[in-house]
C-alpha cells in the first residue's frame, strides 16, 4: 500500500497460500513470494486495510491505516482493529521460521491498548518478533505504533506449532 494511498483497491486479488505450497516451501520462502507479488495477500488485508511490507527469518512488519468504517460507537478505532493487525504480526513472524510442512494456531494473544486510534491517526506500522520457537510452542511479541513512533498498542502471542494436516 503505498503512503499515499489510505485504501486497499476492492478489486485487489487475494486468497490463501495454497496447501501445496506450504508442504514444500519454509514459512520464509512464502513470505518472499508474497512481498514480490508472487502470491496475493490474505483476504483480511482488504477487509481491515492493512498489508505486510517487510519479512526476515523471526521478524515481520504490516503496514495500515485506521479507517473510519473502524469506529466503535465512541468514535474511535475499534479495539478489535488494532488486535487483528497484532494479531497478524505475532502469528507471522512465528510462520517466518517454520519449515515445509509445519503450520501454527494462535493459542492466546495478550493486547495492550496504550493510546487511542483514530480514522485521522494515518499511516501505522506493526512489527512482530519471534522471542523462542520450540518443537510445538512458539511466542512472539509486537509493537504498533503511528508513522512518527508513538506506541498505541503492544502485545505476546503464543503459538501452537504441528505438522501440517494435522487435527492437533
Amino acid at each position: 500500500m503505498a503512503d499515499d494511498d489510505r485504501y486497499m483497491p476492492l478489486d485487489m486479488q487475494v486468497g490463501p497460500v495454497p496447501l501445496d505450497l506450504l508442504s514444500t516451501h519454509t514459512g520464509m520462502q512464502v513470505f518472499e513470494m508474497m512481498l514480490a507479488g508472487e502470491l496475493p495477500p490474505p483476504p483480511i488485508a482488504r477487509t481491515l486495510n492493512f498489508t505486510l511490507t517487510e519479512a526476515e527469518e523471526g521478524r515481520v512488519v504490516f503496514t495500515g491505516y485506521p479507517l473510519l468504517d473502524f469506529y466503535n460507537p465512541f468514535g474511535t478505532i475499534h479495539g478489535g482493529w488494532p488486535a487483528a493487525i497484532l494479531d497478524s504480526a505475532l502469528g507471522c513472524c512465528v510462520h517466518t521460521r517454520l519449515q515445509p510442512g509445519m503450520a501454527y494456531t494462535t493459542i492466546e494473544f495478550k493486547v495492550n491498548l496504550v493510546r487511542p486510534i483514530f480514522a485521522d491517526t494515518g499511516k501505522v506500522v506493526c512489527e512482530g518478533r519471534l522471542i523462542h520457537l520450540g518443537r510445538t510452542i512458539a511466542t512472539s511479541e509486537a509493537e504498533l505504533r503511528t508513522a512518527d513512533g508513538k506506541l498505541l498498542a503492544h502485545g505476546t502471542e503464543t503459538c501452537a506449532i504441528f505438522p501440517l494436516g494435522s487435527k492437533g
